[in-house]
């Protein structure tokens, strides 16, 4: 029997019921080229009108909308429940602030028709500025408002390019999630909180199982930055929350060395210093822009240190002189070792 959609899209959506109608009649509107598609909006346990919005428009007519209810908190409860429920073999997950280009749907699948050899899929997200954006917000200073273009030319993403694809336009086949596992609660955002990193380590799962995705730079979405979201508060706080969330994922490239102190490798220390110099410096000499941009890495691992002393102190009540002396020792252990492979 052959399934009853092409492709199902998950719109996750909290407490946004104005914006919320756009983002869903943008998906219903789709110039889809003769595709069978459905769209599940998971209300995350809203307490505004969400649902009635959502039925209003089931009430219209649309036949391929559907509501489904996940009262777990938190983003990637949301998206579980939205695969759990899909009745496709490509699932294409995105937000409740953004609106689709009208090919969207035809273009996802065109992508991987013509390449059964990736298991997911990503393009732009653009932004519509609800007020003139600040003149210190410039591409390098996307990630918070989960914005991406990677340029006008597609590529492959894997372990060689491991680049993150924004999960407000983010399509995966169905059958990855049976390899791979489905998104994580531990590093989920819930409700309003910042910097969460459940799209990210998801494609390293994807990546270490020797999966690759595709870059399709003409898949398009268009976000709604709020002037909120341009202000450098939200920034520091948004990098505080990512370094906190990495925190907890224990990437491969931040754990590296033997050396530590709270169980934070050396080397994000010395990154720390440098940091923290750099920001000085460049305010000092009025480098704003330079200034901010070392700041946020500050406080990236400020977050990241907050959690990982909070963690090493409720598995290893010593006292922190104790722990600076075996941190000490390892690192003089970690010199020693490396002159003697030198001269060896």
């Amino acid at each position: 029997m052959s399934e009853p959609f092409d492709i199902s899209v998950v719109i996750s959506t909290y407490n946004r019921c104005d914006m919320l109608p756009a983002a869903i009649e943008s998906v219903l509107a789709q110039d889809a080229q003769g595709l069978l598609y459905e769209v599940i909006v998971v209300d995350n346990n809203s307490s505004d009108a969400t649902r009635e919005v959502v039925e209003s428009l089931i009430a219209r007519g649309e036949g391929n909308l559907r509501y489904v209810f996940e009262g777990k908190q938190g983003l990637s409860h949301a998206r579980n429940a939205g695969i759990s429920a899909s009745r496709a073999p490509l699932i294409a997950f995105t937000d409740d602030d953004v609106r689709a280009a009208p090919d969207w749907v035809a273009l996802i699948k065109r992508a991987f028709d013509s390449h059964p050899e990736v298991d997911f899929v990503g393009g732009k997200v653009l932004p519509q500025w609800e007020s003139e954006p600040p003149r210190w917000l410039t591409k390098k200073h996307w990630s918070p408002l989960a914005i991406m273009d990677y340029g006008d030319e597609p590529f492959y993403v894997d372990s060689e390019t491991p680049l993150c694809m924004v999960g407000a336009n983010l399509s995966i086949r169905r059958e990855l999630f049976g390899r791979v596992g489905l998104f994580n609660p531990d590093l989920q955002r819930v409700k309003d909180g910042v910097g969460s990193m459940e799209d990210h380590e998801f494609l390293l799962r994807a990546w270490k199982a020797g999966r690759r995705g595709l870059y399709v730079p003409e898949i398009i979405m268009h976000a709604e930055v709020q002037t909120e979201r341009m202000k450098k508060d939200y920034h520091r706080r948004w990098h505080t929350g990512h370094g906190h969330f990495y925190a907890i994922m224990r990437a491969e490239d931040i754990e590296r060395g033997d050396a530590r102190l709270f169980d934070v490798p050396a080397h994000l220390y010395r990154q720390a210093l440098k940091d923290t110099f750099g920001w000085l410096m460049h305010f000092l000499r009025g480098r704003e822009e330079l200034a901010f941009e070392r700041e946020n890495e500050v406080r990236f691992f400020r977050g990241f240190f907050r959690q990982r002393r909070k963690e090493f102190k409720a598995a290893r009540p010593r006292s922190t002189a104790r722990e600076i002396a075996l941190f000490a020792q390892s690192l003089v252990s970690s010199i020693l070792h490396r002159k003697v492979r030198r001269e060896s």
